[in-house]
């Protein structure tokens, strides 16, 4: 993957899991990466510290994806320090908390929703413009809860999530002028901050009942995905996909 040296990389959502996990690895490929976070700023600039120990580049911006000010300013920031963005890696979001339909309010509808799914259509249509003289690839982060309707209670995130995976068809099909290559990567039951406080014991239990491998995957094991996706040389051919990664829990 020489190819992804020198590459700028955005990654929202990379204070922590997932999106710290691929920044490391872009980071150890020779990239340049932009860590976006919104509050937990001490792990974002820790992960800046270990990329540059060992070698890489980084460099931590603070934003509230819901906010239209704070995305302005976090795709400017990032583009005026590192001079161009390369690749997007919209990972932000979250389940917020289980609830059942009959429960769910309009103020988690809304947080839900402008956290999964107004997010990657609010940070993609600022970096695109900016891609389009040169190409690159845009890698949005779905769930298998898109296509099963998620755990107990998820239902407002799996509709998100359903959304992100559809729209990541329809944006592959309109940037293919522009040389933007978009997929996505669907991860499984990961073990991750993202299950803090939400999923119970017993529901942790089941999911890896339910898992062929036996067991929950790793942030780190997502890593390698994203990495294949960013690459021209690994993927070049490949756009409007979604890539599983998930212990074979989901064989679609």
């Amino acid at each position: 993957m020489q190819d992804l040296k020198g590459k700028v990389v955005l990654i929202t959502g990379s204070g922590s899991g997932i999106g710290a996990a691929a920044a490391r690895a872009f980071g150890a490929a020779g990239s340049r990466v932009a860590i976006h976070y919104r509050s937990r700023k001490a792990e974002a600039e820790q992960l800046v510290e270990s990329i540059e120990a060992a070698g890489g580049e980084a460099r931590a911006f603070a934003a509230d994806l819901t906010i239209t000010s704070d995305v302005d300013r976090l795709v400017a920031d990032a583009h005026a320090h590192f001079g161009r963005i390369d690749v997007l890696i919209n990972n932000a979001g979250g389940m917020v908390r289980r609830s059942p339909v009959v429960d769910i309010d309009d103020a988690l509808i809304d947080e839900v929703f402008q956290l999964n799914a107004r997010s990657v259509i609010a940070v993609s249509r600022r970096v695109i413009p900016l891609m389009a003289a040169h190409g690159g690839s845009i890698i949005n982060v779905t769930s298998q809860a898109a296509r099963t309707g998620g755990g107990p209670g998820a239902s407002l995130y799996a509709g998100c999530k359903g959304f992100v995976s559809t729209v990541t068809r329809t944006m592959a099909k309109e940037l293919v002028p522009q040389k933007i290559r978009v997929n996505a990567v669907a991860p499984g039951v990961i073990e991750t901050p993202f299950h803090d406080g939400i999923s119970s014991p017993e529901i942790m239990r089941t999911f890896t009942q339910s898992i062929p491998m036996g067991r929950l995957g790793t942030a780190d094991e997502c890593a390698g995905a994203f990495l294949f996706l960013a690459s021209e040389t690994l993927s070049g051919y490949v756009t409007g996909q979604v890539l599983e990664v998930n212990g074979g829990q989901i064989m679609p």
